[in-house]
């Protein structure tokens, strides 16, 4: 059997609510030579027989115990038999034509070895928060120079596209990142190409309170100045046992860090003048009443 030019990945954990969107906003893509690599992480929700239901020959579902996101992505790359490995998010949609988009940049610009697009990022409820957008040569040129403060990476990790070789020359998605992982290769893809961007939305995220960078912004933050060490040249088997030390937050930092993604998601709203930044603004001081910023969005003008 021929291998498909394109393997897309995804690892589900309990993510039923809206894995059926992500699972069909892949298989309508206008560009059908590609695999589905589903790894469904331990889910214990409904997750497992909404994969059962859908009988594409396309999706390919690997069924493990819970390891957590990183593992799971090392297993469906390592699993890919396409030359090109696309990213996807549960929760997030593709729009019809990006990987016909993005697939046709690495066609056409062998010496591109990442690509991306941009992305609209929306709340939970479905509204419109902003749109991030990106120049490859600006993003390659902050993942080789740039400290923590200012480093810029792709506009989601889920919006990736990279070739299959480059990812197994760079290393892959090291086991010892819980969080930052996609960062920590960026970093290491960036001096083996070009990137580059369509400078189109192809790609749609919803922000969720419980998501993984919601919750562990510490976690990410700490991952992340790790893997700008070990860039510049740090000591990797110090900084690897370090980065697998690194760990969540509890569940009194996880109240607050659901407080501050709220807050986030309402001022974001508000400067939209969108009247539904009222009901997160105040399911943020719910989570943290001595949370000032969300109190304050009652009081200041709208910029």
């Amino acid at each position: 059997m021929t291998p498909p030019r394109v393997s897309v990945v995804m690892s589900v954990y309990n993510g039923a609510q809206r894995l059926a969107s992500t699972l069909d906003s892949i298989l309508t893509q206008t560009f059908d030579d590609f695999e589905f690599i589903v790894v469904d992480d331990g889910s214990t929700d409904d997750t497992p027989e909404i994969l059962r239901r859908y009988r594409d020959p396309r999706i390919r579902v690997i069924t493990q115990e819970n390891r957590g996101l990183t593992r799971a992505l090392i297993r469906a790359c390592d699993e890919a038999r396409g030359v090109v490995i696309a990213r996807q998010d549960c929760g997030d949609r593709s729009r019809p034509e990006r990987l016909a988009k993005q697939f046709a940049v690495l066609e056409s610009e062998p010496d591109v070895v990442l690509v991306s697009c941009h992305t609209t990022y929306h709340a939970p409820a479905g509204e419109t928060l902003y749109v991030a957008e990106g120049d490859g040569e600006e993003v390659r040129r902050s993942l080789r120079e740039d400290g923590v403060e200012h480093i810029r990476g792709l506009s989601h990790h889920g919006s990736a596209m990279f070739r299959r070789d480059v990812y197994i020359e760079a290393g892959g998605y090291r086991p010892q990142f819980r969080v930052a992982q996609d960062l920590d290769l960026w970093l290491r893809m960036a001096p083996l190409g070009r990137i580059a961007f369509v400078p189109e939305v192809l790609y749609e995220a919803t922000m969720e309170a419980r998501a993984i960078s919601a919750r562990n912004r510490d976690e990410q933050l700490e991952s992340a100045r790790i893997a700008l060490q070990l860039r510049d040249g740090g000591d990797a088997e110090a900084l690897l046992a370090r980065a697998a030390a690194v760990r969540p937050a509890g569940p009194r930092s996880l109240r607050r860090a659901e407080a501050d993604a709220m807050y986030f998601i309402a001022s974001c709203l508000r400067r939209r003048r969108d009247p539904q930044w009222v009901p997160y603004a105040r399911s943020a001081i719910r989570r943290n009443p001595l949370l000032l910023r969300a109190w304050l969005l009652f009081v200041r003008p709208a910029r």
